[in-house]
Parts: C-alpha cells; sequence; structure tokens
C-alpha cells in the first residue's frame, strides 16, 4: 500500500540545497560515502578521463541494458560517467542526454565531453541543466532569464511564473515521446518525496512508447523513522531519501509503466542504519499499455514453470493453454520482458486495426484453436468495452 501525504518520511527542509552543496563538493574531491562499489565494464572506462570516474558516483550500472541505436536520457548525470559509457553503447547512431542540477557537476561533464567523443570517434553526448522531477523546465534558460530580468517584487515574479510556463509548454528541454530509454544511477532517492510521484510521471512523459527505463537506486527493507528522514548527511548519502523496495516498484506501476522486473540486487546491504537495511537494486519497467483493445483474432500460451500468472492489467494465462488477447497486448505479451516465456499465436487471416471490433474484457478466456485457423471469433457481439476503456 502507498503511504498518505502524512505517512512519507519528510525530507530536510534545505533538501535541494544540501543535495547541491553536498554534489558540488563531490565535483571537486572524490567523496566516497556517495556511492557503493559498482563493477563497470573496463573497456567502457578506458577512453573516459580519470576526472570523471574518480567523482561520479552511482550504486549500479543501467547502462548494462542499453542497446545499439537507442536515445539515452540519464537523469542526474552528474560528471557524465553512465553518459560516456552508454556513449559507447549505442554507437554513432544512438544518442545520449544527461541532465543534472549542479553546476560544478555540469561543468565537469560538459569539460570532458569533446575528450570522450574524440577517443571514441563521435560525439552524440549532451549535458542540460534541470531537476529531474521537472524535466520541461531549462534550467540554463532560467538562469540567463533571472539574470537579465532580476526578480525584485511581485509583478516581477507573476511574469516570470507565465514566462515558466510558456517555456515548459513551447520548448521543453525534453519532449514529450522523445527518448527510448531513461536511465539513472542512485538519483531518485535524493528527490523530495512530495515531488516523487512527478518524478515518475515526468519519467513515463519523455519515453516513447515501447520505450523503458532502467533505474539503478537505494532501497531500504523498512520504514524510514523521522528523526532519519530528517539528517540532512543522511539525505545526502542517499540513505534517508531511499524507497522501501515494494513501494519503489508500486512508484513505476503508478506511474502506468508494465513489465516491471528487478533486473539486478544486491544480495548485501550496502548500509545499515539503525537494523534499516539499505542495499542497491536496479528495476526495468516499460511504456506502452495505454491504447485501445481490439479483437484481431491473437492468442498467447504461457510455456511455464509457474501453473499461473498474471500480467499487469490483470489477465490470467494458465500454463499451456493458448488464451484470447487483444491486439495491443499481443504485442506486450510477444516482446520486452515477457517474449521468453510465451508463444504468440497469430490467426490464419489477419485483421487490421481499423476493422477490428472492440475487445471482450469481461474476463479470460481461451481460445478456441478453431479460431487460430479462420473461423470468427467466439466473443459475438457482446463486446464489454470501448477502444480506449479495457485495460
Amino acid at each position: 500500500m502507498t503511504p498518505s501525504p502524512a505517512d512519507e518520511p519528510r525530507a530536510p527542509k534545505d533538501v535541494v540545497d544540501v543535495v547541491q552543496t553536498r554534489y558540488a563538493e563531490g565535483a571537486t574531491t572524490a567523496v566516497p560515502q556517495l556511492c557503493c562499489p559498482v563493477d563497470y565494464d573496463p573497456k567502457f572506462l578506458e577512453v573516459i578521463p580519470d576526472e570523471v570516474v574518480e567523482r561520479d558516483y552511482g550504486c549500479g550500472d543501467p547502462s548494462k541494458w542499453l542497446q545499439p541505436g537507442d536515445t539515452v536520457l540519464d537523469l542526474g548525470s552528474g560528471t557524465g560517467k553512465i553518459c560516456f559509457i552508454a556513449s559507447q553503447v549505442v554507437g554513432p547512431e544512438g544518442r545520449v542526454i544527461g541532465v543534472d542540477m549542479t553546476d560544478d557537476m555540469l561543468e565537469v561533464a560538459r569539460r570532458n565531453a569533446p575528450i570522450v567523443a574524440e577517443r571514441v570517434g563521435h560525439a552524440n553526448v549532451t549535458f542540460l541543466k534541470g531537476r529531474i522531477e521537472d524535466l520541461a523546465l531549462d534550467r540554463d534558460a532560467l538562469d540567463r532569464r533571472l539574470a537579465e530580468h532580476p526578480v525584485a517584487n511581485e509583478a516581477d515574479l507573476a511574469t516570470l511564473e507565465a514566462w515558466t510556463a510558456a517555456e515548459r509548454r513551447d520548448r521543453p528541454l525534453v519532449a514529450d515521446d522523445s527518448v527510448d530509454v531513461v536511465v539513472s544511477n542512485c538519483v531518485l532517492n535524493l528527490v523530495d518525496p512530495s515531488r516523487k510521484r512527478l518524478l515518475f510521471d515526468e519519467i513515463f512523459r519523455v519515453l516513447r512508447k515501447g520505450g523503458r527505463a532502467v533505474i539503478s537506486d537505494i532501497v531500504s527493507d523498512e520504514d524510514i523513522p523521522p528523526h532519519l528522514a530528517q539528517d540532512p548527511e543522511l539525505w545526502s548519502g542517499c540513505i534517508s531519501g531511499a524507497f522501501r523496495e515494494d513501494l519503489f516498484l508500486a512508484a513505476f506501476e503508478e506511474a502506468g509503466f508494465h513489465g516491471i522486473e528487478v533486473v539486478s540486487r544486491g544480495e548485501q546491504p550496502w548500509h545499515v542504519e539503525e537494523g534499516i537495511e539499505f542495499r542497491s537494486v536496479t528495476v526495468r519497467a516499460w511504456k506502452g499499455k495505454h491504447g485501445p483493445c481490439l479483437e484481431q483474432g491473437h492468442a498467447v500460451l504461457y510455456k511455464g514453470p509457474w501453473s499461473v500468472v498474471r500480467d499487469d492489467d490483470g489477465h490470467e494465462f494458465p500454463r499451456g493453454v493458448p488464451m484470447a488477447v487483444c491486439g495491443k497486448t499481443y504485442k506486450l505479451m510477444t516482446s520486452g520482458p515477457y517474449a521468453a516465456h510465451v508463444v504468440g499465436l497469430e490467426p490464419s487471416t489477419p485483421v487490421p486495426e481499423d476493422q477490428a471490433a472492440p475487445f471482450p474484457c469481461d474476463g479470460d478466456r481461451a481460445r478456441d484453436p478453431a479460431e487460430l485457423k479462420g473461423a470468427a471469433p467466439l466473443g459475438g457481439d457482446d463486446a464489454c468495452c470501448e477502444p480506449g476503456t479495457c485495460c
């Protein structure tokens, strides 16, 4: 169960200043307390300057789940280590965008970007200034605006608010549906709890349909008591702001993701505070289950090993039974994290989307073999929903 706002741990009042101060220090001096040990592929580190490697902090390696050609957004990119690794993985056909709010971190990353580009043979990394829970506002543009038009009174503030609203609408820092993969490495826990729902909504917004989030972060095995949540040192050290592990997964589900899975989990806790265990996890989640449910004659057969499984829309798949699914669910179940576990069964005569009826979603049913061999779907005209209302 998701806690109510009253139950959430309260961050220190100056959480943004605390985080920026600590990470500004980390941009100029290595601070081991800001990260836990991570084994990165050494072949990717060879071309990255020592300054970046030594002063970039994390708890996992989300770059392991990238593909050539991906457009990647790294939230809280710091001095750029994950971006520079991702640049090599996605190759010259891909693109990498790093977003961070700390000027000192951005200075290191931007200064080293041409060095890495020359060593790898392509320049595909850009670093932007922004807050990861507000990916629509360009903070460099905001800084320039404030320098030219200082806020001295309420009228100036109203003008600034109108300007920021127009910037978010007309010139977003990261546009809707514009990236294939959002990654982050031990940064989401630094966001104030009151803004974490906005953070997950922003991740969902910028991903293309079919895109994925791959997030490494610190989670706790118990709720964090208020006195720990109020400790600025523990907060900026990725401890007090950690998600409880089950609620971390639930946050992806609430934002609309599907296929949510833990792809890496620390066997031993990284840190223990008052008996509460904090460990690193990497979670992968997919965007794309929105859209109409249409009857196109598809079925999915779950191969096992469990006797039955249930997907994020509540559909149940008994082992070995060809279950009727809509065209959207068929695409989801035969791709991404599900593909290795199912057999997709196409109808002998495909039904185009523009000719398909709404899929009856009032309950699960097996697809009769005759349907797959050309007979009309057995659902008849009693479809229970209109396109876009199922699932």
